[in-house]
């Protein structure tokens, strides 16, 4: 545990979190007649992200030594951390080219691959299974709208 990164980091969270709160004040706060508006998933996550930087800034203080940003045991992984970053900005490029059930699987599995699972079949069954899901739940029961498949896929 880097105590200094994650005390600025529960600090920038924080307030992350509070531009979260003040910005979605500027949402509309009902969507036809209905009394949960469109504003309220952002205030609940920025009060979310406010509790959680709190939570960690409290355990940051409660810790009992030194702190030490230098030690071997919280160096940065880049090995894992690379290759994530680049299969992320790979998957928002490619989103809407291979629709989102392809481009999350893909980058779900991947992701799943380099963060350590064990096994690829099953780090690809949880992409598919999560994949699928979400695309239906979203677009079939919420009416919602994600990229479709592709056109010469022919689904």
């Amino acid at each position: 545990m880097n105590l200094t990164f994650d005390r600025f980091g529960s600090i920038l969270f924080a307030l992350i979190g509070a531009m979260f709160i003040v910005e979605s004040r500027s949402i509309s706060t009902s969507a036809y007649g209905s009394e949960v508006g469109p504003n309220m998933f952002p205030l609940g996550l920025g009060i979310i992200l406010i509790l959680l930087s709190l939570r960690l800034f409290w355990e940051t203080l409660k810790h009992k030594g030194t702190i030490n940003a230098t030690a071997s045991a919280d160096k940065l992984n880049y090995k894992r951390f690379l290759p994530i970053l680049v299969a992320t900005f790979l998957y928002v490029f490619l989103l809407e080219t291979l629709g989102y059930v392809i481009a999350s699987f893909l980058f779900l599995t991947f992701a799943f691959r380099v963060m350590g699972s064990a096994s690829i079949v099953k780090a690809a069954l949880v992409s598919l299974v999560f994949s699928a899901g979400v695309y239906f739940i979203y677009v079939y029961l919420l009416k919602g709208t994600l990229p479709e498949f592709p056109a010469w896929l022919g689904v």
